[in-house]
């Protein structure tokens, strides 16, 4: 299915060829089929909508910019989708995959299995502790389900650290000018 899309520059959409290679990777994972996914950053829905093509139980969409969140609602619905996924508008640096903003992270009962992270590449050429890509991955060990997987989306030339809380670096790929880092969730 085509994905609408807006007619600026807003997006960074990812090409199918791409998508089939990532997902072929995440099959290893046995991953999503069944499983409960959030997509941060969402933008118009591509990752998750993915997902849920490939049999994901549930998906939660964040992403902050109204005009962006009008066509992922309409590639949802679109997509027949709905009632197997909620749209939250919210920053996910500070929330996270919950999907109640209101909330509290920790307080969150909500346990994900996937969570794709693709946050503006400007905002992620900082990784050490204390930046904001590293902040997000800390509070996302709290969400993430025991050996959850979070995807993380960066510019080739970004590099993570091998660990962030436990969140441990597994595998990393490149596509292009795009590199994609998994981590997984390691028990306590």
């Amino acid at each position: 299915m085509k994905l609408l899309s807006p007619k600026t520059g807003e997006s960074r959409p990812i090409t199918d060829r791409v998508k089939e290679s990532l997902f072929s990777v995440l099959y290893k994972y046995d991953l999503p089929n069944g499983k409960m996914v959030a997509d941060l950053f969402c933008g118009v829905g591509s990752l998750g909508l993915e997902a849920l093509s490939r049999g994901a139980e549930f998906v939660t969409f964040v992403e902050k910019n109204l005009k962006i969140i009008t066509i992922l609602e309409k590639n949802v619905e679109k997509a027949g989708f709905a009632k197997e996924s909620k749209v939250v508008r919210a920053d996910a640096f500070k929330i996270g995959a919950t999907v109640d903003p209101l909330r509290r992270i920790a307080a969150s009962e909500q346990k994900y299995d996937l969570i794709f992270v693709d946050p503006p590449y400007s905002t992620t050429r900082e990784t050490k502790e204390g930046s904001p890509l590293s902040e997000l991955l800390v509070i996302l060990q709290e969400q993430l389900a025991p050996n959850g997987i979070a995807v993380v989306r960066t510019d080739r030339r970004t590099e993570l650290l091998e660990q962030y809380g436990r969140l441990q670096i597994i595998e990393q790929r490149q596509w292009g000018t795009m590199a994609v880092t998994i981590l997984q969730q390691k028990s306590r």
